[in-house]
């Protein structure tokens, strides 16, 4: 007899035989323990010099325990229950029967015990692990599952960089939120101004991002995907921040390495992948937390999880629910906004006399203008955060070979104030830190809903898969922006007045100013894939990918203070044709441009409240049809393999609606104007036609060589891709040198009819070359993992806005960027229980090939011949020669070591833990340069943080306190000026936590 499955839907009697020869047998050994022991040696003698003939992949337990039993010619004796909805690790050919079935079972509640030289019985062994402490209860490394390739494969087996951080590593890690374990990511970096507000960049590869004023309408495309099991969600300037909880893993995979499925990706993916129902199975836990930070106020967090079985073998519920409230740590601290005579936006207050600021004739304040204080808004910590969600799935198994899971996610995240520090007010004095000067309430709120459906199938030898998705995420974020009122050039137009003939009759109102963002976005997407059996010698996987992105974006911005002086402004009625050329006002002012009726696609089509100063409200589409195949060769079985993959897509990019603003809507300095002043001076995009299609095929070529079972090296290439997208038809600044105007720096812009901004910027592109190797030394205690990559970024896409160049938002295709670099990761067990992780990228980014713009007339331009109006050297603003990438460190890395201790019925562990990045820049736009000598290029200098933690567990009860950033270092995460004054994203203070955790149920 070969081997055997005991199946109790089928064979009820035989489950019960099988349970009866087995109870008799445990009670047996329980009498007997001598001679069952004696028995067990004698019978591992015998089977000892058995080996297998071929590797056993990572596959459902059952298909392996066939297999070896195929194999090997033992009788396996079980009851199926147990081992539903279980994946076994991988085992290689060679490998000796004891090792075999350790190696399948390690990582489950399974046992085994030889009956006879040629049968065993597996079992169930109570569990004794908890959720807060991962106990190592063996000798040896855990083996870790992934499924970037749609199969399930040991990590050590697959060609291409990846970091995992499973379960047990989310929890060792406290982590629970994006910003609680990028830390441990080297190699991955983030800008951005708080939870889910950030540009996620890997290998370096970021550039100049905008901020969250409308990035919904200006912001690029993300070149890192984020993915809920299978379902992609990210928005420019705004990651999806998932609360990690109940999740089986979260794979990290550096490089277009997923460019080939779901729907592809440039620079990387981070996927979160979700504990599954279990079948027949009750169990759950509860989590609860309490935590203090440095100078800030205390942090609580609940969850709780829950599985249950509804039909015996058909139907089971997961769920999830979390509240996690953390306390703020930035003070909103006392302020007085008064305007200066130095303010660049001082001019129009002396209207019509005429001045310059800092300059001759001088400007000056109008007597009566409006001083404001934010005494009403002046407390402590103002930057809480609150995650909220539930996460509901059922799994309904039709059959053996037939199964739905169907599954349910909505997250609240509640962030207020802001969670960066002013490093100087609107004035330029240094402020203290970890403080910010606030003069209107400022908060962020983001809602994520998102409903999956899996099927899964067997169709002979054929294992097929449709994945759909739908997801909706809503944003609502209002923020200060009263400095704007000293920083834009222009403000004092919407803010000063001066209806009489003399400086003294001049009146300025309130500068105190907002912006708000409104932003939806729905995705569905639909997967069918098939693949072959993981054991055959040619294999593969292939499949159709189909979504519909869509971002709708409302961006207003409050800084019209002279109500009583100008008309509301709403969505354009019309647009303006010039020679068959579609204008925006602005350019169609002075002109014989003819006025043609044409009404816009408007998120809000209602007039806005006057106060409106300038507004977006625009909806970008993205829809993408792909077909897809990979193919592993084994030109030496489970030896040398040789993988090729290929996608082919087609991408359909648009944009409609509107941006519109009250310049010419003044009832004082303009000619009349229609109340409400709706075509003065908007942008009608819907005439614009802004539509592009982009096709071609993306494809990643691999051969890895088993060197040995313990040791594999491979080389990889594969290319990504990134959406295009458009910009809104910015003019150029009159002062530029790009500009045909009439000064002396313009003479070659006059002589060459000038230069005309890009109305899109199509797809960038990247290949990545690398080689690497896994290795497992030492009797599988010591597994070390390394790549060395070379990646070309071509035309990448970046913003270009600068006071020389364009408006905020104006994106380019710029020049091609090269990254070197090499990361590795290693894990050591010293000793049983005792572990030790470390984690390392270096890298370096440069701008090797610039990018070629020509004037209208055809001729390239040569920046270096062109000086700006101050008489400095004009650099290509699409990147220099030399120049380094954005969020782009030399090197990342980390430690930590745990270790865990048996004692008396009780299980401690004690853990510490390091990080240290290099310096980086936050921008790659030199160009950028703001008022009072301001620039919006930041150098964040390097900095180093430190952990720890210690816990004790006992049964289901497990209790442990942690610190974080136990030097209490200040890392500067990212620098910005967008709101006219420096701001610097930091990291949390110290902070001391406990958690209490208990676990019931079970197998």
């Amino acid at each position: 007899m070969k081997g055997m499955r005991v199946n109790d839907r089928k064979h009820k009697g035989a489950v019960k035989l099988a349970a009866a020869v087995s109870e008799l047998l445990r009670s047996a050994s329980i009498c007997v323990p001598l001679a069952i022991g004696a028995a067990g040696a004698a019978f591992a003698q015998v089977v000892e010099a058995e080996r297998l003939k071929v590797d056993i992949p990572a596959q459902p337990l059952a298909q392996a325990l066939a297999k070896l039993a195929e194999q090997t010619g033992l009788q396996l004796v079980y009851i199926s229950e147990i081992v539903r909805g279980i994946n076994s690790k991988a085992v290689s050919a060679g490998t000796g029967v004891r090792e075999a079935i350790s190696h399948l079972l390690r990582g489950t509640e399974l046992k085994y015990e030889y009956l006879t030289p040629h049968s065993i019985r597996i079992f169930r062994f109570p569990p004794t692990s908890i959720k807060l402490i991962s106990v190592v209860s063996e000798d040896r490394l855990n083996e870790i599952i992934v499924t970037a390739n749609r199969r399930e494969e040991a990590l050590q087996n697959v060609p291409m960089t990846i970091q995992v951080l499973t379960s047990a590593t989310l929890s060792n890690l406290h982590a629970t939120t994006f910003d609680d374990f990028l830390r441990y990511l080297p190699g991955v970096t983030a800008h951005g101004v708080g939870p889910a507000q950030n540009n996620i960049y890997m290998r370096g590869l970021g550039t100049t991002e905008y901020g969250n004023q409308a990035a919904g309408t200006n912001g690029i495309f993300p070149n890192v995907a984020i993915y809920l099991d299978e379902q992609s969600a990210q928005l420019p300037g705004r990651n999806l921040d998932i609360y990690a909880e109940d999740l089986e893993r979260i794979e990290v995979l550096e490089g277009p390495q997923g460019t080939l499925f779901g729907a592809g990706a440039e620079a990387g993916v981070i996927r979160y992948i979700t504990n599954k129902p279990k079948l027949n199975v009750t169990e759950g836990s509860v989590d609860a937390g309490y935590a203090t930070t440095a100078h800030g106020d205390p942090s609580s967090a609940v969850t709780a999880v829950i599985n249950v079985p509804i039909i015996e073998d058909t139907l089971a519920v997961r769920g999830v629910i979390y509240n996690d409230r953390r306390g703020g740590y930035i003070d909103n601290i006392p302020a007085t906004f008064a305007r200066s005579a130095n303010d660049a936006s001082i001019a129009y207050a002396n209207y019509p006399n005429g001045c310059v600021a800092g300059g001759t004739p001088a400007c000056q304040v109008p007597p009566n203008s409006v001083v404001i204080n934010n005494s009403a808004l002046v407390a402590k910590s103002i930057n809480s955060v609150t995650y909220q969600g539930i996460r509901l799935q059922g799994l309904y198994q039709f059959s053996d070979s037939w199964s739905a899971l169907l599954a349910q996610s909505y997250q609240s995240l509640a962030a207020e104030g802001v969670f960066a520090e002013t490093v100087a007010d609107s004035a330029g004095v240094t402020q203290p830190e970890l403080t910010t000067q606030l003069f209107n309430p400022s908060y962020n709120k983001d809602r994520f809903e998102n409903t999956a459906l899996t099927v899964n199938a067997r169709l002979g030898a054929l294992n097929v898969i449709y994945a759909g998705a739908y997801s909706v995420r809503n944003v609502e974020q209002v923020q200060d922006y009263t400095s704007y009122a000293r920083g834009g050039v222009a403000v004092d137009y919407y803010q000063c007045v001066n209806p009489g003939s003399t400086p003294a009759s001049a009146q300025c109102f309130t500068p105190s100013s907002t912006w708000r963002d409104l932003v939806r976005n729905t995705h569905q997407s639909h997967e069918f894939r098939v693949s072959t059996p993981a054991e055959y010698r040619i294999r593969g996987v292939g499949g159709l990918f189909y979504e519909d992105y869509r971002i709708q974006d409302q961006g207003d911005w409050f800084y019209l203070t002279a109500l009583p002086y100008f008309n509301p402004i709403g969505p354009p009625t019309s647009y303006y044709l010039l020679n068959g050329m579609v204008l925006s006002g602005s350019q169609a002012f002075g002109t014989s441009a003819v006025r043609v009726p044409g009404s816009v696609t408007s998120n809000n089509p209602n007039v806005r409240p006057l106060g409106d100063a300038f507004f977006n409200d625009t909806t970008r589409g993205y829809q993408q049809k792909a077909g897809f195949a990979s193919v592993d060769l084994d030109l030496v079985p489970r030896v040398l393999t040789l993988t090729v993959g290929t996608r082919y897509f087609r991408s359909d990019t648009s944009e409609v609606g509107s941006d519109v603003i009250s310049s010419g809507c003044s009832r004082l300095l303009d000619p009349p104007a229609p109340n409400p002043c709706l075509n003065r001076n908007a942008t009608n995009l819907d005439a614009w036609n802004l539509r592009r299609s982009y096709s071609g095929f993306r494809s990643r070529v691999s051969v890895s060589w088993k060197v040995s079972d313990a040791a594999m090296v491979y080389a990889t290439w594969s290319q990504g891709f990134r959406a295009g997208g458009f910009n809104r038809g910015f003019l150029l600044g009159t002062t530029s040198p790009l500009y045909a105007g009439p000064e002396s720096y313009q003479a070659q812009a006059r002589a060459n009819q000038g230069f005309t901004l890009p109305l899109a910027y199509t797809p960038d592109t990247l290949t990545n070359t690398e080689v690497g190797w896994r290795w497992t030394w030492l009797d599988e205690r010591l597994r070390w993992n390394s790549t060395l990559f070379q990646e070309d970024w071509l035309h990448a896409q970046v913003l270009a806005a600068g006071t020389s160049f364009g408006g905020p938002g104006t994106a380019v295709n710029g020049g091609t960027y090269r990254v070197r670099g090499i990361e590795t990761s290693a894990r050591l067990q010293i000793a049983s229980g005792f572990t030790i992780d470390a984690g390392a990228a270096w890298s370096r980014a440069r701008l090797v090939k610039e990018e070629v713009y020509y004037w209208a007339n055809g001729i390239p331009i040569d920046f270096s011949t062109l000086q700006d109006q101050n008489h400095k050297n004009v650099q290509n603003f699409g990147g220099t020669l030399g120049s380094p990438l954005a969020g782009a460190p030399a090197f990342q890395g980390n430690i930590r070591a745990r270790y865990q201790i048996d004692f008396d019925g009780l299980r401690a562990f004690f853990q510490i833990g390091a990080v240290h990045q290099a310096h980086s820049l936050s921008s790659t736009n030199t160009q950028f340069i703001g008022t009072q000598t301001d620039i919006k290029l930041y150098d964040l200098a390097a900095f180093t943080t430190l952990e720890g933690a210690l816990g004790i567990a006992k049964d289901r009860w497990g209790v442990q306190a942690y610190g974080e950033n136990l030097s209490d270092t200040r890392a500067p995460l990212f620098a910005n000026y967008y709101n006219f004054v420096k701001a610097v994203t930091v990291n949390r203070p110290r902070t001391i936590g406990l958690r209490i955790s208990y676990k019931f149920g079970g197998a």
